[in-house]
This record gives structure tokens, C-alpha cells and sequence, in this order.
């Protein structure tokens, strides 16, 4: 078997899907992408696919190894996204060309269904009690929200007060047999950060994440010692050497991104890594249905598996939904806040290859993160 092509897709909303082409007729799908850079990473896979046309697509370590290592600059988001989009889609080839799930070539089911948790927005506490209703009507047992909008590093009197409201509002709605999970985004620096988890400690939440961004990752361990709250990282690491450190802090959450750490292949070492520091694996994933169900492969074949990340409603998705892109929406049916192990050969997911076709074609401004100014002026965190 050798790959024939490997072809690049910008789709809405913020979106780059992979396709890899044998000449054995099977063809994989992966997804690479840096929100907001997504053109950029789509060069990085044109470069590397010029070393990938005409090799043996099972050779999947191997490829990995000379995509990531094979050259003097290594890492990075922009790398490591296009290897991971290019590694989800090996792994899709090599499932579908053997008959069976990725989960199955990697140890195997460790369980039957996987815990996900949906996204709520909503600047006030009436939004927020409304939004988080919806999702415990929908079925689902756990939520993910913001702390905060745009704030100072230190976390005024007022930015934390609001925050805590608007987290008791969702604990309130969800009462104490379910979860919220808090998103900091690293937007407070570590002391607002402390000022914050200190509030939230009493409404118990699953997790606070990424409390600082990660070039601070070695203010971690101080701030993991000070709270109860459990503290989750890991968006903005790509690859175990990233990991290690936050690890060693203290974390009890890693939250490494198929489409962003080097793909199924480096997820589930990373996932191994953690099983040593007897930490839980929840993978982000505000993204496509390819980086899902590639994620969910993980999932599946991880012990120490918490919860799992997905965009459908999600605030982001403005144009196109992660169901628009799959011809059987079913394989992402969401149950009692679960979702069922998928039975599919490779990624258990077929692409609709139309749709993606017809939305690369689209004109449409490619999506930027946001740039947020405070009221004097100065550059914000986003």
C-alpha cells in the first residue's frame, strides 16, 4: 500500500480536515488545524506530505518519528497540529484497511461508553441558568464554562464576585449529582488566579482549567498546593516533554488535543505518561467531528479516561455544526451524558466528502481568534 495524495480542506467554522489518499482504494481522514491559522498549518502539511507521497502508510511510528524529529526545528503548535491531522488519518487507514476501530490496534476497549460534557456561554447568571437547564434537559451530566471575560491579571473585587455567581448559578441548576468545569484560560495571572479558586473551592467544581498560559507552567505546583479545586492544563501542550512539567506540578487533569499534540499517536502516550502520576486524561476538543472521533479512539482505550470534550453548540460554531460533516450523525448520538464505543473500522466515522468539498470551495474569510483591549488601551489575554 502507498499514499497516492494528501489533500488539504478549510471548512467552516474555524476548521482543516486532511484527506490521504492510497492506492489501494482506502482513504483517511484526519483533522490539523491551529484555530485561527489554519492556512498556516495547512502549509506545514504540503510540506510534509511531500515526504509522505509514495511511502506505506501502515508505517505509522515511523512516520511520526522522521515528521517530528526528522528535521533540526522541531515542536511547536503549527508543526505538531499538521502531524497530528496527518497521524489521525494513518491510523484511519490503517483501522479501515484491517476491518477494526484504532482503539482496537492500540490495547483494545476498556469500556463501553464515554462521559462528555457540552459548553455553556452567557456573561450573566439568568444566561447561564437558562443554558445550563438546557443541557440537563439534553441529558448531559456535565458542563464547561468561562470564568471570566476580558479582566486584569489580578482579579478585581468585582470580575471574581461575578465569576462565583455565575458558577453558584450553574451548581445550583445542576445540583450536587452533576458537574460544572471552569475554564480560566489563563486570562488572570497566577495571584488573581489564587484570588479566584479560593472563591469557587465551596461550589466544588469538576476542575479549573488552564489557571495559567503555559510559558508560566513552573508557577503551577504553588498554585495547585493553595486550592482543593482540582487543576486541569494541557490545550496548549504538544507533546509528553510538554507535559512533564505540569505533571510534576501537581495537576490532576491532562487535557492534551488530538488535532493539536501530534495526534492519536502522541495522545496516548501522553495519556500513559499521566497514568503515572495517577492523573485523569480529559482531551480538549472544541473542534471538528474528525479530531472527536479520533479522540474518542483514545477514550477508549484509556484507563484513566475522565471526560470528553466536544463543540456541537459551542459558541464558536457560527456557519457550520460537527454533525454537517459526517454522513451518519448516529456514531455522535450523546445518551444520559454518554457516548456509545463506536464499532467502525479506523476512525468509526465516514466523512461526507461532499459537504467538505463544497465548503472549501465557499469564499468566506477565514475565522482569527479576537482581539481583546482593555478600556485604556493595553492588549488583553484572550
Amino acid at each position: 500500500m502507498k499514499i497516492t495524495r494528501i489533500e488539504t480542506f478549510r471548512v467552516p467554522p474555524r476548521w482543516l480536515f486532511c484527506r490521504v489518499e492510497t492506492d489501494e482504494g482506502i482513504v483517511g481522514w484526519g483533522e490539523p488545524v491551529v484555530e485561527g491559522r489554519a492556512d498556516t498549518v495547512r502549509t506545514a502539511v504540503g510540506e510534509l506530505a511531500e515526504y509522505l507521497v509514495g511511502l506505506d502508510p501502515r508505517h505509522i511510528e515511523d512516520h511520526w518519528q522522521v515528521m517530528t524529529r526528522g528535521t533540526f526545528y522541531r515542536g511547536g503548535p503549527v508543526l505538531s497540529s499538521a502531524v497530528a491531522g496527518i497521524d489521525q488519518a494513518l491510523w484511519d487507514i490503517r483501522g479501515q484497511a484491517l476491518g477494526v476501530p484504532v482503539y482496537d490496534l492500540i490495547g483494545g476497549a476498556v469500556r463501553d461508553r464515554a462521559r462528555v460534557y457540552s459548553w455553556v456561554g452567557g456573561d450573566e447568571p439568568a444566561e447561564i441558568a437558562d443554558a445550563v437547564n438546557a443541557q440537563v434537559e439534553a441529558g448531559f451530566t456535565a458542563v464547561k464554562m468561562n470564568a471570566t471575560g476580558l479582566t486584569g491579571r489580578l482579579g478585581g473585587a468585582a470580575d471574581i464576585a461575578a465569576a462565583h455567581a455565575r458558577v453558584a448559578t450553574a451548581r445550583e441548576v445542576l445540583g450536587p449529582g452533576r458537574d460544572v468545569a471552569v475554564d480560566l484560560h489563563g486570562r488572570l495571572g497566577p495571584a488573581g488566579a489564587r484570588r479566584l479558586l479560593a472563591a469557587l473551592e465551596e461550589l466544588h467544581p469538576l476542575f479549573a482549567e488552564e489557571p495559567v498560559t503555559p510559558e508560566h507552567t513552573r508557577l503551577l505546583e504553588p498554585l495547585v498546593r493553595s486550592t482543593t479545586v482540582p487543576i486541569a492544563t494541557g490545550e496548549r501542550l504538544y507533546s509528553r516533554w510538554d507535559f512533564l512539567p505540569a505533571l510534576t506540578a501537581g495537576i490532576a487533569v491532562a487535557q492534551p488535543d488530538p488535532s493539536h499534540a501530534g495526534g492519536i499517536s502522541e495522545l496516548r502516550r501522553i495519556a500513559a505518561l499521566a497514568e503515572t502520576f495517577d492523573v485523569q486524561l480529559a482531551p480538549h476538543c472544541p473542534l471538528g467531528p474528525i479530531a472527536l472521533a479520533a479522540s474518542l479512539q483514545v477514550a477508549f482505550a484509556t484507563p484513566n479516561f475522565l471526560i470528553q470534550e466536544q463543540s456541537i453548540g459551542i459558541h464558536y460554531n457560527d456557519g457550520a455544526e460537527l454533525l454537517d460533516y459526517v454522513v451518519d450523525p448516529e456514531v455522535f448520538r450523546f445518551t444520559d451524558g454518554h457516548v456509545a464505543r463506536p464499532t467502525g473500522p479506523g476512525l468509526g466515522i465516514t466523512v461526507d466528502e461532499n459537504a467538505v468539498r463544497r465548503a472549501d470551495a465557499a469564499p468566506g474569510a477565514p475565522w482569527r481568534s479576537p482581539l481583546w483591549r482593555h478600556s485604556d488601551g493595553s492588549f488583553a489575554e484572550w
